[in-house]
């Protein structure tokens, strides 16, 4: 009993002035280690990543594909909703006029209808492709004399003005600026303001041009 109270009164006086005995030692010795928490910059989600990140770069998205230069531009005169009465009701439908042109000495002029405007755009690509026309210039994209040509009721004049530089109205400019004539000037002489009309009087004096 008198032992047992020696171990007790030392065991108190130790944790009293904070020094272990041989006992308490031994035990926790014996006590198995706690693992150790991951680090962060080491082998973690976090750590995998941030080493990628600094050993290697990552590969660089590929650019996209450019879209591939259309042959002819475009450009639309005129678009008009079209009503028709039926039995039933109207229906409507769209008619677009379109110029196409390479700038290089091709022109063309195109009518389209359809119940869909892009259906009725593409229309028109094809009926101005059939009827493309050349026009005759020089190495500056001068025409050699003045043309004069009337289409239903437009009449207009083209006359070559070097150093003018292209000076046209209406949908006459459309025509020459998509065939690439420059330094001409053109005269509307009726007072018809139907474009489809003027850009087609325009192809037909055009048409006139002789090298």
């Amino acid at each position: 009993m008198v032992e047992e109270h020696k171990q007790e009164a030392t065991t108190e006086s130790s944790a009293a002035t904070g020094t272990e005995t041989p006992a308490a030692k031994n035990a926790a010795t014996d006590a198995p280690a706690a693992p150790a928490a991951p680090r962060r910059g080491g082998r973690g989600r976090g750590g995998d990543r941030r080493n990628n990140q600094r050993g290697g770069r990552r590969p660089r998205r590929g650019r996209r594909g450019e879209r591939p230069r259309q042959e002819f531009e475009q450009k639309i005169v005129s678009i008009r909703r079209v009503t028709r009465v039926m039995a039933g009701g109207r229906r409507f439908s769209f008619s677009v006029s379109m110029v196409i042109g390479d700038k290089k000495g091709r022109v063309g002029v195109g009518v389209g209808k359809a119940g869909d405007t892009q259906l009725a755009i593409e229309k028109a690509v094809r009926d101005a492709k059939k009827h493309m026309i050349t026009i005759p210039m020089n190495k500056d994209s001068h025409i050699p004399h003045d043309v004069h040509a009337k289409y239903a009721s437009s009449e207009i004049m083209i006359m070559p003005a070097p150093g003018r530089g292209l000076v046209a109205g209406s949908s006459v400019r459309t025509v020459l600026e998509l065939g690439g004539v420059t330094d001409v000037t053109a005269k509307i002489f009726s007072r018809s303001k139907n474009k489809l009309n003027n850009a087609r009087a325009a192809v037909e004096a055009l048409k006139q041009l002789k090298a």
